[in-house]
Protein backbone atom coordinates (compact mmCIF):
# COMPACT_ATOMS: atom_id res chain seq x y z
CA UNK A 1 0.00 0.00 0.00
CA UNK A 2 1.54 3.60 -0.84
CA UNK A 3 -0.75 6.79 0.32
CA UNK A 4 0.17 9.73 -1.01
CA UNK A 5 -0.39 13.47 0.11
CA UNK A 6 -3.92 13.42 -1.22
CA UNK A 7 -4.81 9.90 -0.30
CA UNK A 8 -3.41 10.47 2.99
CA UNK A 9 -5.89 13.79 3.43
CA UNK A 10 -9.27 12.13 2.00
CA UNK A 11 -8.90 8.94 4.41
CA UNK A 12 -11.38 9.04 7.47
CA UNK A 13 -10.42 11.73 9.91
CA UNK A 14 -10.17 9.35 12.42
CA UNK A 15 -8.26 7.13 10.82
CA UNK A 16 -5.97 9.56 9.66
CA UNK A 17 -5.78 10.32 12.81
CA UNK A 18 -4.54 6.97 14.48
CA UNK A 19 -2.34 6.40 11.35
CA UNK A 20 -0.17 9.59 11.61
CA UNK A 21 0.35 9.30 15.09
CA UNK A 22 1.17 5.76 15.26
CA UNK A 23 3.21 5.50 11.98
CA UNK A 24 6.63 7.45 13.47
CA UNK A 25 7.02 4.27 15.80
CA UNK A 26 6.63 3.75 19.49
CA UNK A 27 7.11 6.67 21.95
CA UNK A 28 7.29 7.17 25.44
CA UNK A 29 4.32 6.78 27.73
CA UNK A 30 4.13 9.30 30.79
CA UNK A 31 2.41 11.19 33.84
CA UNK A 32 2.78 15.14 33.76
CA UNK A 33 2.11 15.82 36.98
CA UNK A 34 1.40 19.56 37.85
CA UNK A 35 -0.36 21.76 40.50
CA UNK A 36 -2.46 24.87 40.75
CA UNK A 37 -2.89 27.16 43.41
CA UNK A 38 -6.69 27.56 42.82
CA UNK A 39 -7.56 24.14 41.17
CA UNK A 40 -5.54 21.81 42.97
CA UNK A 41 -3.45 19.01 41.45
CA UNK A 42 -3.91 17.60 37.89
CA UNK A 43 -2.55 14.52 36.15
CA UNK A 44 -2.14 13.33 32.24
CA UNK A 45 -1.08 10.96 30.11
CA UNK A 46 1.68 12.06 27.05
CA UNK A 47 3.25 10.48 24.48
CA UNK A 48 4.92 13.96 22.74
CA UNK A 49 7.90 13.50 24.96
CA UNK A 50 11.13 14.16 23.34
CA UNK A 51 15.37 14.80 24.75
CA UNK A 52 16.39 17.82 23.67
CA UNK A 53 19.65 18.13 25.21
CA UNK A 54 21.75 16.73 27.85
CA UNK A 55 24.14 19.50 29.05
CA UNK A 56 21.86 21.43 30.08
CA UNK A 57 19.37 18.67 31.28
CA UNK A 58 16.48 19.82 29.04
CA UNK A 59 13.02 17.55 27.95
CA UNK A 60 10.32 18.75 26.08
CA UNK A 61 6.91 18.54 25.76
CA UNK A 62 4.48 19.27 22.57
CA UNK A 63 1.19 20.51 23.15
CA UNK A 64 -1.75 20.74 21.23
CA UNK A 65 -3.34 23.86 20.52
CA UNK A 66 -5.16 25.63 22.78
CA UNK A 67 -7.87 27.49 21.74
CA UNK A 68 -11.25 26.97 23.04
CA UNK A 69 -10.25 23.55 24.76
CA UNK A 70 -9.37 23.09 28.34
CA UNK A 71 -5.25 22.58 28.53
CA UNK A 72 -4.86 22.13 32.47
CA UNK A 73 -1.35 20.74 32.36
CA UNK A 74 -0.63 23.39 30.10
CA UNK A 75 -1.62 26.25 32.18
CA UNK A 76 0.22 24.68 34.98
CA UNK A 77 3.34 24.48 33.92
CA UNK A 78 2.65 28.32 32.57
CA UNK A 79 1.40 29.51 35.69
CA UNK A 80 3.82 27.84 38.35
CA UNK A 81 7.12 26.82 36.02
CA UNK A 82 7.55 23.27 37.85
CA UNK A 83 6.17 20.00 36.88
CA UNK A 84 7.16 16.40 36.76
CA UNK A 85 6.97 13.44 34.55
CA UNK A 86 6.80 9.85 35.93
CA UNK A 87 7.16 6.24 33.76
CA UNK A 88 4.20 4.58 33.36
CA UNK A 89 5.04 1.24 34.05
CA UNK A 90 2.69 -2.06 33.39
CA UNK A 91 1.29 -2.16 37.31
CA UNK A 92 -0.72 1.01 36.24
CA UNK A 93 -1.16 0.72 32.73
CA UNK A 94 -5.15 0.94 32.76
CA UNK A 95 -5.28 3.95 35.65
CA UNK A 96 -2.82 6.33 33.91
CA UNK A 97 -4.36 5.81 30.54
CA UNK A 98 -7.70 6.99 31.53
CA UNK A 99 -6.17 10.30 33.11
CA UNK A 100 -7.15 11.62 30.16
CA UNK A 101 -10.53 11.84 30.87
CA UNK A 102 -12.24 14.96 30.86
CA UNK A 103 -13.35 16.26 34.36
CA UNK A 104 -14.05 18.97 36.50
CA UNK A 105 -11.16 21.51 36.79
CA UNK A 106 -11.62 21.11 40.40
CA UNK A 107 -11.20 17.38 40.63
CA UNK A 108 -7.92 15.62 40.60
CA UNK A 109 -7.02 12.62 38.23
CA UNK A 110 -4.77 11.60 41.25
CA UNK A 111 -8.08 10.85 42.82
CA UNK A 112 -10.29 9.63 39.91
CA UNK A 113 -7.60 6.87 38.42
CA UNK A 114 -6.55 5.89 42.36
CA UNK A 115 -2.83 7.17 42.10
CA UNK A 116 -1.14 8.65 44.60
CA UNK A 117 0.76 12.27 44.65
CA UNK A 118 3.78 12.33 46.27
CA UNK A 119 6.22 15.58 47.41
CA UNK A 120 9.70 14.80 47.64
CA UNK A 121 12.16 17.14 49.51
CA UNK A 122 10.12 19.96 48.76
CA UNK A 123 9.67 20.42 45.36
CA UNK A 124 6.19 21.70 44.09
CA UNK A 125 4.86 19.50 41.90
CA UNK A 126 3.27 16.37 42.46
CA UNK A 127 5.08 13.11 41.52
CA UNK A 128 3.16 9.91 41.00
CA UNK A 129 4.31 7.79 43.70
CA UNK A 130 3.61 4.15 41.83
CA UNK A 131 5.60 5.49 39.20
CA UNK A 132 9.72 4.11 39.09
CA UNK A 133 10.92 6.68 37.47
CA UNK A 134 10.52 10.26 38.25
CA UNK A 135 11.40 13.38 36.83
CA UNK A 136 11.02 16.84 38.39
CA UNK A 137 11.28 19.99 35.84
CA UNK A 138 11.40 23.71 35.72
CA UNK A 139 10.11 25.30 33.30
CA UNK A 140 13.17 27.29 30.64
CA UNK A 141 11.29 28.26 27.47
CA UNK A 142 8.39 27.49 24.73
CA UNK A 143 8.38 27.59 20.90
CA UNK A 144 5.46 28.09 19.03
CA UNK A 145 5.53 26.17 16.03
CA UNK A 146 3.74 28.35 13.76
CA UNK A 147 2.27 25.72 11.07
CA UNK A 148 -0.18 23.80 13.51
CA UNK A 149 -0.10 26.21 16.47
CA UNK A 150 1.37 23.79 18.40
CA UNK A 151 3.90 24.71 21.30
CA UNK A 152 7.06 23.37 22.37
CA UNK A 153 7.68 23.69 26.07
CA UNK A 154 10.97 22.84 27.35
CA UNK A 155 12.01 22.53 30.84
CA UNK A 156 15.22 21.78 32.88
CA UNK A 157 15.68 18.74 34.58
CA UNK A 158 15.69 19.67 38.55
CA UNK A 159 15.76 16.36 40.08
CA UNK A 160 15.35 12.46 38.93
CA UNK A 161 13.97 9.50 41.22
CA UNK A 162 15.10 6.07 40.13
CA UNK A 163 16.23 2.90 41.40
CA UNK A 164 19.73 2.38 41.76
CA UNK A 165 19.27 -1.00 39.97
CA UNK A 166 17.77 0.47 36.82
CA UNK A 167 20.96 2.04 36.15
CA UNK A 168 23.38 0.44 34.00
CA UNK A 169 27.29 0.91 34.98
CA UNK A 170 27.39 3.46 31.70
CA UNK A 171 24.96 4.90 33.43
CA UNK A 172 22.12 3.99 30.85
CA UNK A 173 18.60 3.63 32.24
CA UNK A 174 17.62 0.12 31.81
CA UNK A 175 13.36 0.09 30.57
CA UNK A 176 12.85 -3.34 31.07
CA UNK A 177 13.83 -3.50 34.55
CA UNK A 178 11.62 -0.63 35.01
CA UNK A 179 8.97 -1.93 33.45
CA UNK A 180 8.31 1.30 31.51
CA UNK A 181 5.93 1.14 29.06
CA UNK A 182 5.89 2.61 25.52
CA UNK A 183 2.74 3.93 22.96
CA UNK A 184 2.02 3.31 19.46
CA UNK A 185 -0.79 5.66 18.11
CA UNK A 186 -2.95 7.23 21.01
CA UNK A 187 -4.12 4.34 22.90
CA UNK A 188 -2.14 1.11 22.18
CA UNK A 189 0.49 0.10 24.75
CA UNK A 190 3.55 -2.11 24.38
CA UNK A 191 6.44 -3.86 26.57
CA UNK A 192 10.28 -2.70 26.43
CA UNK A 193 12.26 -5.41 25.66
CA UNK A 194 16.32 -5.06 25.91
CA UNK A 195 17.20 -6.50 22.37
CA UNK A 196 20.90 -5.94 21.80
CA UNK A 197 23.66 -2.80 23.09
CA UNK A 198 26.48 -1.70 21.09
CA UNK A 199 29.52 0.01 21.31
CA UNK A 200 29.89 3.31 20.89
CA UNK A 201 30.16 4.41 16.94
CA UNK A 202 34.13 5.09 16.50
CA UNK A 203 35.53 4.66 13.76
CA UNK A 204 38.04 1.71 15.36
CA UNK A 205 34.54 -0.16 16.38
CA UNK A 206 33.03 -0.42 12.66
CA UNK A 207 32.25 -4.33 11.85
CA UNK A 208 32.93 -5.61 8.68
CA UNK A 209 29.18 -5.76 7.56
CA UNK A 210 28.43 -8.39 4.68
Amino acid sequence: MKLDSLKIKELDYSNRIRLINSVSGPKSACLIGTKSKKHGTNLGIFNSITHIGSNPPLIGVIFRPNENVRRDTYDNIINEKFYTINHINSEILERSHWTSIKINKNVSEFDVCNLTEEYIDGFYSPYVMESFIKIGLKLIETVKIEINNTVLVVGEIIEIIINDSFIDKDGTVNLQKSKSISVGGLNTYYDLKKISKFPYTRIENLPEFF
